[in-house]
């Protein structure tokens, strides 16, 4: 089975991605409740006015007008946040975000216009086509999400108050991160900052939305690591495919089958886990599939020795692979049936003279263009292969050795010519009189 890649799942990622940040307008809103007051009865009345508008188009518009015409307004960060906020429910992003940043030219640490900002930068980069137009956008929204990460809280917030407002962005604050690391593949980061921002939201949120997608994409982390993580890798694919919606279900629940079944060598448990996944967003102590542990080379090597009642039955991938791999018992016992024997060798031609041609014989060694028998010639050759081309000589097996790798054959010659299958000709038929 192919690897799944990121790619492979973007339009859900950008579905989920691009969810209306509810929650983060709201908080906008709710912004300018303060002791602040207004001392001038006209600029008070303008005040009234643009936040008592009800619809959004029309809130901007007043808004804009109030802090042009009040540009040192005592109010103006409150101001900015409404002013986000009713861009935002508009859905012009790009209003938003330019409220949000001027808005963090008078106030750096706002929490509420560095979510916002750090969210659409995400957004954006979602739907970007290539990494490299992905990276940029990342890199600012990871920059941001520091910042709001370590923001103070302000003198005049309640400690109630700024830790509720810290409750809802944390997770976008993390998810941004996250992201930036993951597409720089630095996955220790990414999987450190997906975990966080799990935790830091309630248990039932991670079931939809953008923790659902982070979910996923915490899994694909640590199955891209070097070396991959795949046990906690088909745990967070599991659970996403616990709650993916049909589109996406299937395509993830095989992510997670294949590398449960390379992680534990059978499906085996499996049931277990997709029962397990549903209760808990992070592995529990009790999630402990064990791993599989492939025999070595050696082990293989001597099973097939001892399971095979004929070795010179043995293809000869198999009987090279003894031969290479096995202990000296049993590659001694495979040699045994070869040395002295003339076989025809096909191969792929890697190095050649008048004297000597070296092959990839086995499927590996063709791949890897590696050269895995010599074949000496009993006559010099009037014209060489050329390197690449495939070619089939008789030869007699001489010696073998396995580090190099390589076994050497005497006496090569080219096969004989297929004996032509002689013609027969009809006799003339004599013409009736």
């Amino acid at each position: 089975m192919k690897k799944v890649a990121l790619a492979s799942l973007l339009a859900i990622a950008t579905s989920m991605l691009c969810a209306t940040p509810i929650a983060l307008a709201q908080a906008a809103a709710a912004g300018g409740q303060s002791s602040i007051t207004i001392k001038d009865p006209a600029e008070y009345n303008d005040y009234s006015n643009a936040i008592s508008q009800s619809s959004p188009a029309a809130k901007s518009a007043a808004i804009e007008a109030y802090l042009t015409k009040y540009p040192n307004s005592v109010v103006k960060v409150q101001m900015l946040e409404q002013l986000m906020a009713a861009y935002q429910g508009q859905n012009n992003m790009d209003k938003t975000v330019d409220a949000a940043q001027r808005l963090l030219q008078v106030d750096p640490n706002n929490l509420r216009a560095l979510a916002i900002t750090v969210y659409i930068k995400k957004a954006q980069a979602a739907q970007k086509s290539t990494p490299a137009d992905q990276q940029p956008l990342l890199d600012e929204a990871a920059a941001d999400a520091q910042k709001g990460l370590a923001a103070p809280k302000p003198a005049d917030v309640s400690d109630a108050d700024f830790q509720k407002l810290k409750d809802a962005v944390t997770p976008i604050f993390y998810s941004a991160i996250a992201m930036d690391d993951q597409l720089k593949k630095d996955y220790p980061g990414a999987e450190d900052a997906f975990k966080k921002e799990l935790q830091a939201v309630p248990a039932a949120q991670t079931q939809t939305g953008p923790a659902l997608n982070d979910t996923y994409l915490l899994g694909q982390a640590y199955a891209q690591q070097t070396p991959p993580d795949l046990k906690n890798a088909v745990w967070f694919l599991t659970r996403a495919a616990a709650f993916a919606p049909p589109a996406a279900k299937d395509q993830i629940e095989k992510a997670a089958e294949y590398y449960y079944n390379k992680y534990h060598g059978s499906m085996d448990g499996f049931d277990q886990v997709k029962t397990l996944v549903t209760q808990s967003v992070l592995p529990p102590d009790s999630y402990n599939p064990t791993q599989f542990i492939p025999p070595s080379p050696a082990d293989q090597a001597a099973k097939v020795v001892a399971s095979t009642p004929d070795l010179k039955t043995l293809n000869l991938n198999d009987k090279e692979f003894i031969l290479f791999n096995g202990k000296p018992e049993d590659a001694g016992k495979m040699w045994d049936t070869m040395k002295g024997q003339t076989y025809e060798i096909p191969g792929k031609v890697v190095s050649a003279t008048a004297d000597s041609v070296q092959l990839a014989v086995t499927d590996d060694a063709k791949a890897s263009n590696t050269a895995d028998f010599t074949i000496n010639m009993k006559k010099p050759l009037t014209t060489p292969p050329a390197i690449g081309t495939m070619v089939n000589y008789d030869a007699t097996f001489d010696s073998y050795t396995q580090n190099p790798k390589m076994i050497t054959l005497i006496d090569g010659t080219p096969p004989a010519p297929a004996k032509k299958t002689p013609v027969h000709h009809a006799a003339p038929h004599k013409r009736a009189q």
